[in-house]
């Protein structure tokens, strides 16, 4: 209110100077015509109009200086203190598993019995089709018989030699004759197994591809079964070299499934010893639980990867930092509060760090217990008079 009495007055303190001849001088001077007049009185008045300027200013100075209810910048500070930061480097990658396999018949044969449907369990070893052996079960009878007979052909033979009766080549004979039908019936038994289709390991079946009374044949024929493990999931996920000293074993992973809107906590198995000159990169394993057996092969996922820790950092709020034309990075502190919550913004260059979220990580030029200007930081200047509101 006094401010703007001031200029009222010095408003007027101007028209009185600048009419001091009255408007009928002026308008006198304009009708004479006379030039030289009219710019005497126009520098006349101007000299006049700056000597008033220079005096408000003055009075403006003293105003700032002694009126207690002047405007100073509102700002709210937060405390700078010491924490545990934790960061992630995020990246995506695939779901996988080892044990995703087409089975395919090791004998050509039509499939006579499927035992086994889609989706059900089965464990290692457990029989999930036949295939017609054309005949080579009865052919293994008919050896074993003969390996009977041999075997007891040898063990008379091996009786009496021992007691030194009968020549050493029949001994032989019996014993080679036993030993050739031996072979045979195992390798019968080694045949007619084929004929026999097993899972390799435990899991479920995903998909049933031939049906009874299909043919079937071994190498690049067309398989029966594919199986697949997903208690054993893992991901798949390609690393920039420059983390390299960052993610190692044992560090900590979180991973979101954004299909699934689920997310589980896990560590990193296995790195890569081998960088992609492709795209600069090395993978990484990250075993992943699935009790729930929703996660499938080849399932999208996002993970974080802790890749650093500090356990006594200071973290304040990206939005707080500038930037000069030099590049460097700077923020304002408050000074000790004054009476009436009032401080001074002090300048402060900072070396900055990690980032995660809207925080970043301080490495120099703010101290724990240091006041740092949150709201009105870029509204304020070096050495500015603030005032701090809760």
């Amino acid at each position: 209110m006094k401010k703007t009495i001031i200029y009222i007055l010095a408003g007027m303190a101007l028209l009185q100077a600048c009419q001091s001849t009255g408007n009928k001088s002026v308008d006198e001077l304009i009708s004479a015509g006379d030039l030289d007049a009219i710019k005497s009185k126009r520098q006349e008045m101007s000299e006049q109009q700056k000597a008033i300027n220079a005096e408000i200013k003055l009075l403006d100075s003293a105003i700032n200086a002694l009126d207690l209810n002047k405007k100073v910048p509102l700002v709210t500070t937060i405390e700078a203190k010491t924490q545990n930061f934790n960061h992630y480097l995020e990246l995506q990658g695939d779901v996988m598993t080892k044990q995703n396999v087409l089975i395919y018949p090791e004998m050509a044969g039509t499939l006579i019995k499927v035992l086994v449907k889609e989706g059900q369990n089965v464990r290692k070893g457990q029989l999930l089709a036949k295939i017609d052996d054309g005949g080579m079960g009865s052919q293994l009878e008919q050896l074993r018989t003969q390996a009977e007979l041999a075997k007891t052909t040898f063990e008379r033979q091996k009786r009496l030699w021992d007691q030194k009766i009968g020549s050493e080549i029949q001994y032989l004979q019996a014993k080679t004759n036993f030993e050739a039908t031996q072979n045979a019936v195992e390798q019968a038994q080694s045949q007619l197994e084929k004929s026999r289709i097993t899972a390799p390991f435990s899991g479920i079946i995903d998909d049933v591809i031939q049906d009874e009374g299909t043919v079937v044949a071994p190498g690049t024929g067309v398989a029966v079964f594919r199986i697949v493990n997903l208690s054993e999931m893992y991901i798949s996920v390609d690393v920039p070299e420059s983390y390299l000293e960052g993610v190692t074993k044992g560090k900590e992973v979180k991973v979101y499934f954004p299909v699934l809107g689920d997310s589980v906590t896990t560590k990193v198995r296995q790195t890569g010893n081998f960088i992609n000159p492709a795209n600069r990169s090395f993978s990484i394993e990250i075993p992943v639980p699935n009790q729930t057996g929703n996660i499938k092969p080849n399932l999208t996922a996002r993970v974080q990867i802790n890749d650093y820790s500090n356990a006594a950092a200071i973290l304040i709020p990206q939005s707080v930092i500038s930037e000069n034309a030099e590049g460097e990075q700077y923020v304002y502190l408050a000074s000790d509060n004054t009476e009436n919550n009032l401080a001074k913004a002090i300048k402060k260059v900072v070396i900055t760090g990690k980032t995660q979220g809207d925080y970043v990580e301080i490495l120099s030029g703010i101290d724990s217990g240091d006041q740092v200007i949150k709201e009105g930081a870029r509204s304020v200047r070096e050495g500015q008079q603030i005032k701090i509101i809760q």
